[in-house]
Protein backbone atom coordinates (compact mmCIF):
# COMPACT_ATOMS: atom_id res chain seq x y z
CA UNK A 1 0.00 0.00 0.00
CA UNK A 2 1.40 3.38 -1.02
CA UNK A 3 1.44 5.88 1.86
CA UNK A 4 2.58 9.49 2.04
CA UNK A 5 6.26 10.23 2.62
CA UNK A 6 6.39 11.78 6.12
CA UNK A 7 10.05 12.74 6.19
CA UNK A 8 10.69 16.29 7.37
CA UNK A 9 7.24 16.76 8.85
CA UNK A 10 6.71 17.84 12.45
CA UNK A 11 4.78 16.07 15.21
CA UNK A 12 3.92 17.03 18.78
CA UNK A 13 3.25 14.03 21.02
CA UNK A 14 1.67 14.67 24.43
CA UNK A 15 2.25 12.29 27.33
CA UNK A 16 5.36 11.06 25.53
CA UNK A 17 7.12 9.65 28.59
CA UNK A 18 5.94 6.04 28.19
CA UNK A 19 3.45 3.61 26.68
CA UNK A 20 1.48 4.56 23.59
CA UNK A 21 2.96 8.04 23.33
CA UNK A 22 6.58 6.94 23.50
CA UNK A 23 5.80 4.25 20.91
CA UNK A 24 4.16 6.88 18.71
CA UNK A 25 7.19 9.15 19.06
CA UNK A 26 9.50 6.34 17.98
CA UNK A 27 7.22 5.43 15.07
CA UNK A 28 6.95 8.92 13.57
CA UNK A 29 10.65 9.56 14.16
CA UNK A 30 11.49 6.36 12.26
CA UNK A 31 9.53 7.80 9.32
CA UNK A 32 11.89 10.79 9.25
CA UNK A 33 9.68 13.21 11.15
CA UNK A 34 10.77 15.80 13.71
CA UNK A 35 9.06 15.19 17.03
CA UNK A 36 8.38 17.36 20.07
CA UNK A 37 7.91 15.31 23.25
CA UNK A 38 5.61 16.81 25.87
CA UNK A 39 4.98 15.19 29.27
CA UNK A 40 5.19 15.87 32.99
CA UNK A 41 7.98 13.31 33.49
CA UNK A 42 11.00 15.44 32.62
CA UNK A 43 13.60 12.70 33.07
CA UNK A 44 11.74 10.21 30.88
CA UNK A 45 11.20 12.53 27.92
CA UNK A 46 14.79 13.74 28.15
CA UNK A 47 15.90 10.11 27.98
CA UNK A 48 13.67 9.57 24.94
CA UNK A 49 15.06 12.71 23.33
CA UNK A 50 18.54 11.30 23.82
CA UNK A 51 17.50 7.96 22.33
CA UNK A 52 15.92 9.52 19.23
CA UNK A 53 18.57 12.15 18.55
CA UNK A 54 18.62 15.55 16.94
CA UNK A 55 15.15 15.45 15.37
CA UNK A 56 13.58 15.11 18.82
CA UNK A 57 12.88 17.85 21.37
CA UNK A 58 11.70 17.31 24.95
CA UNK A 59 9.43 19.92 26.57
CA UNK A 60 8.30 19.24 30.17
CA UNK A 61 4.56 20.03 30.29
CA UNK A 62 1.35 19.46 32.20
CA UNK A 63 -1.30 19.64 29.48
CA UNK A 64 -3.96 20.43 32.09
CA UNK A 65 -2.29 23.82 32.58
CA UNK A 66 -3.21 26.25 29.80
CA UNK A 67 -0.15 28.44 30.39
CA UNK A 68 2.19 25.47 30.01
CA UNK A 69 0.40 24.39 26.83
CA UNK A 70 0.90 27.83 25.29
CA UNK A 71 4.58 27.61 26.17
CA UNK A 72 4.86 24.23 24.42
CA UNK A 73 3.49 25.54 21.15
CA UNK A 74 5.72 28.61 21.31
CA UNK A 75 8.68 26.25 21.74
CA UNK A 76 7.57 24.15 18.75
CA UNK A 77 7.36 27.24 16.55
CA UNK A 78 10.77 28.45 17.72
CA UNK A 79 12.42 25.05 17.21
CA UNK A 80 10.69 23.69 14.10
CA UNK A 81 8.77 26.60 12.56
CA UNK A 82 5.44 24.81 12.23
CA UNK A 83 3.42 21.67 12.98
CA UNK A 84 1.90 18.88 10.89
CA UNK A 85 0.59 16.42 13.48
CA UNK A 86 -0.72 16.84 17.01
CA UNK A 87 -1.11 13.53 18.81
CA UNK A 88 -3.10 13.90 22.03
CA UNK A 89 -2.77 11.02 24.46
CA UNK A 90 -1.75 12.50 27.81
CA UNK A 91 -4.34 11.45 30.37
CA UNK A 92 -5.26 9.71 33.59
CA UNK A 93 -8.00 7.41 34.85
CA UNK A 94 -9.05 6.64 38.40
CA UNK A 95 -10.90 3.43 39.22
CA UNK A 96 -13.75 3.29 41.74
CA UNK A 97 -17.49 3.60 42.13
CA UNK A 98 -18.81 7.08 41.37
CA UNK A 99 -20.62 7.53 44.68
CA UNK A 100 -17.40 6.97 46.58
CA UNK A 101 -15.22 9.04 44.24
CA UNK A 102 -12.66 11.60 45.32
CA UNK A 103 -13.53 14.90 43.64
CA UNK A 104 -9.85 15.84 43.48
CA UNK A 105 -9.31 12.73 41.36
CA UNK A 106 -12.29 13.69 39.20
CA UNK A 107 -10.74 17.08 38.57
CA UNK A 108 -7.34 15.59 37.72
CA UNK A 109 -9.02 13.24 35.23
CA UNK A 110 -11.02 16.03 33.57
CA UNK A 111 -8.03 18.40 33.47
CA UNK A 112 -5.80 15.90 31.69
CA UNK A 113 -8.28 13.99 29.53
CA UNK A 114 -10.54 16.82 28.39
CA UNK A 115 -9.08 20.23 29.17
CA UNK A 116 -5.65 19.04 28.01
CA UNK A 117 -7.04 17.89 24.66
CA UNK A 118 -8.97 21.14 24.27
CA UNK A 119 -6.03 23.36 25.18
CA UNK A 120 -3.62 21.52 22.88
CA UNK A 121 -6.03 21.23 19.96
CA UNK A 122 -6.90 24.93 19.98
CA UNK A 123 -3.25 25.96 20.30
CA UNK A 124 -2.33 23.69 17.38
CA UNK A 125 -4.79 25.13 14.88
CA UNK A 126 -2.83 28.27 13.90
CA UNK A 127 0.31 26.16 13.41
CA UNK A 128 -1.52 23.62 11.25
CA UNK A 129 -3.47 26.00 9.05
CA UNK A 130 -2.12 26.35 5.51
CA UNK A 131 0.04 23.19 5.60
CA UNK A 132 -0.96 20.16 3.47
CA UNK A 133 -2.07 16.89 5.06
CA UNK A 134 -2.07 18.13 8.65
CA UNK A 135 -3.94 16.36 11.44
CA UNK A 136 -5.13 16.49 15.03
CA UNK A 137 -5.24 12.89 16.23
CA UNK A 138 -6.41 11.91 19.70
CA UNK A 139 -6.60 8.63 21.60
CA UNK A 140 -10.07 8.33 23.08
CA UNK A 141 -10.19 4.61 24.08
CA UNK A 142 -13.12 2.24 24.00
CA UNK A 143 -14.46 4.09 27.08
CA UNK A 144 -15.59 6.83 24.71
CA UNK A 145 -18.05 4.46 23.04
CA UNK A 146 -19.19 2.20 25.87
CA UNK A 147 -19.18 3.17 29.53
CA UNK A 148 -17.14 1.04 31.90
CA UNK A 149 -18.20 0.22 35.46
CA UNK A 150 -16.01 1.92 38.03
CA UNK A 151 -14.78 4.46 35.49
CA UNK A 152 -17.69 6.88 35.25
CA UNK A 153 -15.70 10.11 35.20
CA UNK A 154 -13.03 8.65 32.92
CA UNK A 155 -15.71 7.44 30.51
CA UNK A 156 -17.40 10.85 30.65
CA UNK A 157 -14.19 12.55 29.52
CA UNK A 158 -13.78 10.10 26.66
CA UNK A 159 -17.36 10.54 25.48
CA UNK A 160 -16.72 14.29 25.57
CA UNK A 161 -13.59 13.90 23.46
CA UNK A 162 -15.59 11.99 20.83
CA UNK A 163 -18.15 14.81 20.66
CA UNK A 164 -15.44 17.46 20.59
CA UNK A 165 -13.70 15.82 17.64
CA UNK A 166 -16.90 15.40 15.66
CA UNK A 167 -17.45 19.15 15.94
CA UNK A 168 -13.79 19.97 15.27
CA UNK A 169 -13.86 17.88 12.11
CA UNK A 170 -16.71 20.00 10.81
CA UNK A 171 -15.08 23.26 11.93
CA UNK A 172 -11.65 22.51 10.46
CA UNK A 173 -12.38 20.33 7.42
CA UNK A 174 -12.90 23.32 5.11
CA UNK A 175 -9.37 24.47 6.04
CA UNK A 176 -7.88 21.10 5.09
CA UNK A 177 -7.15 20.15 8.71
CA UNK A 178 -7.96 16.50 9.39
CA UNK A 179 -9.36 15.49 12.78
CA UNK A 180 -9.12 11.84 13.74
CA UNK A 181 -9.67 9.52 16.71
CA UNK A 182 -8.03 6.24 17.64
CA UNK A 183 -10.08 4.18 20.09
CA UNK A 184 -8.13 1.18 21.37
CA UNK A 185 -9.40 -1.53 23.64
CA UNK A 186 -7.15 -3.08 26.27
CA UNK A 187 -3.49 -2.17 25.82
CA UNK A 188 -0.30 -3.36 27.47
CA UNK A 189 0.72 0.11 28.61
CA UNK A 190 0.99 2.04 31.84
CA UNK A 191 -2.55 3.09 32.61
CA UNK A 192 -4.80 4.09 35.46
CA UNK A 193 -4.68 4.75 39.16
CA UNK A 194 -6.18 2.76 42.01
CA UNK A 195 -5.96 -0.41 39.88
CA UNK A 196 -3.66 -3.19 41.17
CA UNK A 197 -0.95 -3.89 38.59
CA UNK A 198 -1.29 -7.67 38.90
CA UNK A 199 -5.04 -7.44 38.33
CA UNK A 200 -4.60 -5.36 35.17
CA UNK A 201 -1.83 -7.67 33.93
CA UNK A 202 -4.06 -10.72 34.38
CA UNK A 203 -6.90 -9.05 32.46
CA UNK A 204 -4.60 -8.12 29.60
CA UNK A 205 -3.00 -11.55 29.43
CA UNK A 206 -6.41 -13.25 29.29
CA UNK A 207 -7.40 -11.40 26.10
CA UNK A 208 -3.97 -10.98 24.49
CA UNK A 209 -4.17 -7.19 24.76
CA UNK A 210 -2.83 -4.74 22.23
CA UNK A 211 0.69 -3.40 22.55
CA UNK A 212 1.65 0.26 22.44
CA UNK A 213 3.25 -0.31 19.02
CA UNK A 214 -0.10 -1.47 17.65
CA UNK A 215 -1.63 1.90 18.48
CA UNK A 216 1.43 3.72 17.10
CA UNK A 217 0.99 1.87 13.80
CA UNK A 218 -2.66 2.93 13.75
CA UNK A 219 -1.51 6.54 14.09
CA UNK A 220 0.88 6.15 11.15
CA UNK A 221 -1.91 4.60 9.08
CA UNK A 222 -4.26 7.53 9.67
CA UNK A 223 -1.68 10.29 9.25
CA UNK A 224 0.04 8.82 6.17
CA UNK A 225 -3.18 8.72 4.16
CA UNK A 226 -3.39 11.21 1.29
CA UNK A 227 -4.26 14.73 2.43
CA UNK A 228 -7.82 14.42 1.09
CA UNK A 229 -8.47 11.26 3.16
CA UNK A 230 -9.51 11.60 6.80
CA UNK A 231 -9.79 8.37 8.83
CA UNK A 232 -12.35 9.79 11.25
CA UNK A 233 -12.43 7.01 13.84
CA UNK A 234 -10.28 3.91 14.09
CA UNK A 235 -11.56 1.43 16.69
CA UNK A 236 -8.95 -1.26 17.34
CA UNK A 237 -9.56 -4.13 19.74
CA UNK A 238 -7.76 -7.28 20.80
CA UNK A 239 -9.39 -10.11 18.88
CA UNK A 240 -10.25 -11.89 22.12
CA UNK A 241 -11.71 -8.82 23.85
CA UNK A 242 -15.50 -8.95 23.78
CA UNK A 243 -16.29 -6.57 26.65
CA UNK A 244 -17.16 -3.75 26.98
Amino acid sequence: MKMRDLSGQIALITGASSGIDAAAARAVHAEGMHVALAARSHDKIQALEGELGERAFAIPTDVGDEFQVRRVFEAVIERFGGLDLLFNNAGVGYNGLFQHGDTAEWKATIDANLWGVMYCSRAAIPLLRGRPGVMINTVSRIGGRRSIEGLAVYSATKFAVVGLHDALRKDLGPDGIRVSLIEPGAVYAKWGHNVPAQQMQARRDAIEALHADDVAQALLYTFAQPAHVNALELLIMPTRQISP
